[in-house]
């Protein structure tokens, strides 16, 4: 495919994706300092129209980060605090009888809204995954016998505290690979620090302008369909999938991505690799970052921008690999290193 051969988007419009995503980073830095990072993950998921995970200790604002979002979206938001003892009916709803009538009527559980704050996910049960999962890939929930569809847009943003261990569920692999991204949030630097500080903890209490609505979410949208993305493109992605699974190391293979010693290292740490649904929400994320740059083309450098929030949350690593002290970004970046560009 080459790029002459598909009709330019306006640039008008280009520019008004793009200054909606500058409007959000000026907007949520009133509140938060040296979160652009996050920020910029929650708004690409959304746009793509996939579901965040946010991993940091405590303390780091994310609860504030993710009310800031749901301000400045304009979306409907509500909260669910996770907890052991959570029923999938706390989260979906359920059946209530009514005994002046002698019928059965739906509650609506929290689920049916925009913008679903999925706090501490690893404390609720299996039960109460399972019920998110059919919420998250089908956009739909069962109460009963009947099967209701959830509102659209509708993006599930998540919390979990990756030290905290007692009193905590493992996500199955099936649910994180639901999850668009995963979003590290790192600990503030000591200037960053210095100003959080100052706020003496009030910075939830600093007013934001809501940036865009639902409207303007379609019209972003339907742009993203309109990103051109030259085959070379697609299969770079595809071989940097392939590189994370160690059992497709075919002859073929190797020949296409030129394999070296480097990634015969890189694939002992790797149990499973990533899933064809990787290399599309790969693509479907770099499309977000060439709109929000302003282009209507995708480059290798937005392909490296997303891979990360991506991938590291998709590969199972080995024993080898904790013993080692290797994680998943250290590897996401070894592939995108030695990967020859398009």
């Amino acid at each position: 495919m080459s790029l002459d051969k598909v009709d330019n988007i306006n640039e008008t419009d280009l520019n008004e994706c793009r200054g909606l995503a500058d409007k959000c980073r000026a907007e949520a830095a009133k509140r938060l300092v040296g979160q652009t990072q996050v920020i910029d993950g929650i708004l690409t998921a959304l746009v793509a129209g996939g579901h965040v995970l946010l991993e940091g200790v405590p303390g780091l604002a994310k609860t504030l980060a993710v009310r800031t979002f749901a301000e400045i979206s304009g979306l409907d938001f509500k909260r669910i605090q996770f907890t052991p003892d959570l029923l999938p009916a706390d989260l979906t709803g359920t059946l209530i009888y009514e005994q002046s009538s002698g019928r059965f009527s739906v509650r609506k559980g929290p689920v049916f809204t925009n913008v679903v704050f999925a706090d501490e996910i690893n404390r609720a049960p299996a039960k109460v995954q399972s019920a998110l999962l059919e919420a998250m890939a089908e956009h739909q929930v069962t109460i009963g016998e009947t099967t209701y569809k959830l509102p659209d847009p509708f993006f599930v943003l998540a919390t979990q505290n990756p030290i905290e261990q007692e009193g905590t569920y493992n996500l199955p692999e099936a649910e994180l690979d639901r999850f668009l991204m995963k979003v590290v949030v790192p600990y503030p630097t000591a200037q960053e620090e210095v100003q959080i500080v100052k706020t003496c903890g009030n910075a939830d209490q600093v007013a934001v302008n809501r940036v865009f609505d639902e409207r303007s979410l379609a019209k972003c949208r339907a742009l993203l369909d309109r990103i051109v993305c030259d085959d070379k493109i697609v299969e770079y992605i595809v071989s940097i999938i392939n590189v994370t699974r160690p059992a497709t190391k075919t002859t073929e293979t190797r020949a296409h991505i030129n394999m070296s010693k480097a990634n015969d290292d890189i694939t002992k740490y790797i149990t499973f690799g990533a899933s064809p649904r990787a290399g599309i929400a790969l693509l479907r994320c770099a499309k977000v970052n060439a709109l929000f740059q302003g282009r209507s083309f995708v480059l290798p450098d937005d392909i490296k921008a997303v891979a990360p929030s991506v991938l590291r949350h998709r590969l199972i690593l080995s024993y080898e690999a904790s013993a080692s002290g290797v994680t998943a970004d250290d590897i996401i970046a070894k592939i995108l290193d030695f990967m020859p560009l398009p």
